[in-house]
């Protein structure tokens, strides 16, 4: 059993590897059916604490960037942001945890391979919207530049995580039984996923000229009303040469204040744009009057855009603590993490609209809402673009930066659009409906993007059924196994390995 519970925490530890920045993706295969061989025979409290320690492995990996954040940009000490990390870990593990409860304690019947695998999508499924969610870290990004990446566009990443999950536990339960029936399944999600179409969309009008201006501008200096007239400097130092593109991106907040403060130094640029008939799109904060409020208004992290038109889009997925602080009244005052600059933005009261960019209809996600399958799936399928806009500065030389553009790029091949990601340090750039980053930014460098990216028309069976059809699988899956399998041994749980 010792053996079990070290096997167990690294096979969660696994999951990182096989996504970006590392990328290698067939081992994803291992986390899911080493959990499920040291679990299969397990008594339901034995199974439920190897699904804490495998999620404790999971999260810790995966999640680890959530220290940088944490002691880089708020001055708490090290001790105390090691614990606040830890404590965010062990939370999420609590996940696990209640999947091998419920698997073990209401599903582990006779095809209890098949409710493993339910359960499984019915939990990442569970990720993507409860206590507002945290939707990353699914097995289907793996996905991405494998055969099971043609799957995306049909299913979502949770199709693609159900392809993954029966490869691997009908691998698991091949080494386990040594029956027939796992061996004849193992390559079926592989043989499907190679035979399917692969381009759902097409593309339509004119190429859309394009320039992506990224400012690495440090995370300590951005808030500060002293160095504001340095960074608008910068913006149209960076931007002034590309007056002739038609869409100009600036990054998430890239205005550090409300825009009565930032129109007069930006007055020439902006005028220089419009002139151009240039639109730009920049993040900002906005403020909307609001008597019901405390502070008599509501303050949004936005996307609006500033010339040749107008249109505003209101972040809808707030980061707990970065963008809102739960229990406010409670925290505020405690720890500097808890006084972050700019966490008390509001949630939009209303359905929010597509900006327009001349002809085009652009989809907007600001941050980790590009995480989100199912919000970006209701806006992209009325859309002819998807955009996206981040402040990874906050994740330093962490993985974050990278696992978040192989998450842009999934809801891309999702929806079968073009993506274009700007952000302020890094990685920039601009994706195919395939997924594949056409051309991008390093990161830690100031730059411009340019580029072209094409307006498309149709939908995905993921645009146009959702998560659905997949999550009603999984249920029925789970029903295979319904009922508690008896007469568990844990002393000898693998007989015929021995």
């Amino acid at each position: 059993m010792p053996l079990q519970l070290l096997v167990v925490l690294l096979a969660g530890a696994s999951i990182a590897p096989s996504l970006a920045p590392f990328s290698v993706p067939y081992l994803v295969f291992i986390a899911p059916a080493l959990l499920y061989l040291c679990s299969a025979n397990k008594t339901v409290k034995q199974a439920s604490w190897l699904g804490y320690l495998f999620g404790l492995g999971f999260f810790g990996s995966g999640v680890s960037w959530v220290f940088v954040s944490i002691s880089e940009h708020s001055q708490t000490p090290l001790p105390v942001a090691v614990a606040l990390t830890g404590l965010f870990v062990a939370g999420l593990a609590i996940l696990f945890l209640l999947q091998l409860f419920i698997w073990k304690k209401l599903f582990s019947g006779r095809w209890q391979l098949l409710s493993y695998i339910g359960i499984w999508i019915a939990f990442e499924w569970l990720r993507s919207w409860f206590f507002t969610g945290f939707p990353w870290l699914y097995l289907g990004t793996a996905g991405l530049d494998t055969p099971y990446e043609n799957l995306l566009p049909i299913g979502g990443v949770w199709l693609s995580s159900l392809a993954i999950l029966i490869t691997s536990v009908c691998g698991a339960e091949l080494l386990r039984t040594r029956k027939l029936l796992p061996l004849l399944c193992l390559p079926l999600p592989l043989i499907g996923s190679l035979l399917l179409e692969q381009s759902w969309t097409q593309p339509k009008g004119s190429a859309l000229k394009v320039a992506v201006v990224q400012p690495n501008i440090p995370q300590q200096i951005k808030w500060n009303p002293n160095y504001r007239p340095e960074i608008f400097t910068q913006y149209e130092e960076l931007t002034s040469p590309h007056l002739d593109a038609e869409l100009v991106l600036w990054p998430e907040t890239a205005i550090p204040a409300l825009i009565q403060y930032a129109a007069s130094p930006l007055a020439e640029l902006l005028n220089n744009l419009d002139s151009n008939g240039a639109i730009l799109i920049s993040g900002l904060p906005s403020a909307e009057p609001d008597p019901s409020y405390p502070r008599g208004y509501r303050i949004y992290n936005s996307l609006a855009i500033l010339t040749a038109g107008s249109g505003v889009y209101h972040k809808q997925r707030l980061v707990p603590f970065g963008e809102y602080v739960p229990m406010e009244d409670l925290l505020r005052g405690t720890l500097d993490f808890f006084n972050l600059p700019m966490s008390s933005f509001s949630l939009p009261r209303e359905q929010q609209p597509l900006l327009n960019v001349g002809k085009y209809k652009i989809s907007t996600a600001i941050c980790y809402e590009i995480a989100y399958p199912e919000l970006v799936r209701n806006s992209a399928k009325k859309a002819d673009i998807l955009l996206t806009v981040s402040n990874d500065t906050w994740f330093g030389q962490s993985i974050a930066p990278a696992q978040h553009m192989q998450i842009a790029r999934t809801r891309a091949l999702e929806n079968g659009r073009w993506l274009i990601r700007g952000t302020n340090n890094g990685i920039s750039g601009l994706v195919d409906p395939q997924g594949q980053i056409i051309d991008s930014l390093p990161q830690f460098r100031a730059g411009v993007l340019r580029g072209e990216v094409y307006a498309m028309q149709g939908l995905t069976p993921f645009q146009q059924y959702g998560s659905l059809p997949v999550i009603l699988l999984a249920l029925l899956l789970c029903l295979c196994g319904l009922g508690k399998r008896q007469n568990l041994s844990a002393e000898n749980p693998y007989p015929s390995f021995r």
